[in-house]
């Protein structure tokens, strides 16, 4: 089974940034998949709002961006994929996200895969001056200008999309007018554009970490690779797998190459550490639903370099095992 290593640095020994690049280095030369970790630009007070249970982490967690640190990660490994959990893709305009998922694409040699959702923060939102309500659109809007700035070169956008929010291309329009400008950058799309370098991947692998709801499912068979959904059941994966594999038919697309990423939570041992075999072993009914991977890690800051090891050897060998 290929397993994900979910590590974001603040989980390392200490808190300290080079303990995470070690325990990367470490999950490379295990063979694991992939190494994970997810994002917020900020946290407000009010966590109440986070829909798979209680919120666990102290309001002064840090949340260092993750392509950044992946980019760190790229340096020091040679094999293991690149991957989030999630990015909250719609938070950054859709030309600037393409180009540094195809950078750091280019640094890793072809390793980045990302999961890819679009939060429950509201304010992450109003705080890049975005509408909470226009999300979903923002979302696909932002992943269809990535999928065409990493494709055929030259490649032409629609101004909505290179625009950004209603607010902005309000505030474009209103310039336009104030100038005569009535034919300058409205309604159409931008023609002959250029955006290198392309991703070393002909695709990035981008799986949707959403619901899988009727529309969510028709979005991940149009732009995406995979759904990587989190705190679910095997039957509701058996079910999402099912609806997923259909719209890829529809879609044209072949539902064999679906991939499906499960959370795994941590199953701690009697000292209070992590048992990589039985947190792994939880993986069997989802793969039996239809899941293709896990994602497995700590949940607290790991208290020594030793523990990191060792909880990094038994995540890879159990996920041999299975």
């Amino acid at each position: 089974m290929d397993l994900c290593l979910f590590a974001r640095p603040g989980l390392a020994p200490g808190g300290d940034f080079d303990a995470f690049l070690a325990m990367a280095r470490q999950a490379d030369a295990a063979g694991l998949h992939s190494l994970c970790f997810g994002e917020h630009l900020v946290m407000a007070p009010d966590t109440s709002r986070y829909p798979y249970g209680p919120w666990g982490h102290p309001p002064d967690t840090a949340w260092p961006d993750p392509l950044l640190s992946l980019a760190a990660v790229a340096a020091v490994t040679e094999r293991i994929r690149l991957s989030t959990a999630v990015l909250l893709a719609p938070l950054r305009a859709g030309l600037v996200l393409a180009k540094e998922v195809a950078t750091l694409d280019v640094i890793s040699r072809g390793r980045v895969e990302l999961g890819v959702g679009t939060g429950w923060q509201l304010e992450e939102y109003a705080g890049v001056g975005l509408a909470w309500a226009q999300r979903r659109h923002r979302f696909d809007e932002v992943i269809e200008t990535c999928r065409l700035a990493w494709g055929e070169q030259p490649f032409s956008l629609p101004l909505d999309a290179a625009r950004g929010d209603d607010a902005a291309r309000g505030d474009a329009a209103a310039r336009d007018a104030a100038r005569g400008d009535d034919a300058g950058p409205g309604a159409g799309r931008l023609e002959g554009l250029i955006a290198r370098p392309v991703p070393v991947q002909g695709r990035i692998p981008l799986y949707y970490g959403v619901a899988a709801t009727a529309a969510n499912v028709r979005r991940i068979a149009r732009l995406g690779d995979g759904w990587t959904p989190v705190g679910v059941t095997p039957e509701q994966v058996r079910a999402g797998v099912a609806a997923l594999r259909s719209a890829y038919a529809d879609a044209g697309r072949d539902p064999a190459t679906l991939v499906v990423r499960v959370p795994l939570p941590p199953v701690l041992d009697a000292a209070g550490g992590i048992d990589a075999a039985r947190t792994v072993a939880a993986a069997e009914p989802y793969l039996e639903a239809g899941a293709t991977m896990a994602v497995a890690g700590p949940n607290h800051r790991l208290r020594s370099a030793a523990e990191a090891g060792e909880l990094i050897e038994g995540l890879a060998a159990a996920a041999k095992a299975l």
